[in-house]
């Protein structure tokens, strides 16, 4: 079964449209090996945490900041696919 990512947000801080854009940029990349990206607003204030499954991916508290797009894309793909090569997301 594909995997599905989730971007639990906060709707208090108004990162809806961030996690809306990081949905769209993951489902044009990876259309064939996701399942979908689910937008889930958070219960805790200033969450934004983004996971596979249930496995978590990437916290903004513990990495003090927000994924780079390219950086989440990597994460995932290395996640997902390992093989699938990002065209410019992969070069340094």
């Amino acid at each position: 079964m594909k995997p599905l990512v989730i971007i639990e947000y906060c709707p208090k801080c108004g990162w809806l449209l961030r996690a809306a854009y990081m949905a769209q940029e993951l489902l044009t990349t990876f259309s064939e090996d996701l399942k979908g990206v689910s937008l889930q607003p958070a219960e805790v204030s200033g969450r934004y945490t983004i996971y596979i499954n249930e496995e978590k991916v990437f916290d903004r508290k513990e990495q003090g900041r927000f994924p780079e797009i390219k950086e989440l894309k990597q994460l995932i793909r290395d996640k997902i696919n390992p093989e699938k090569h990002l065209g410019h997301s992969d070069k340094q």
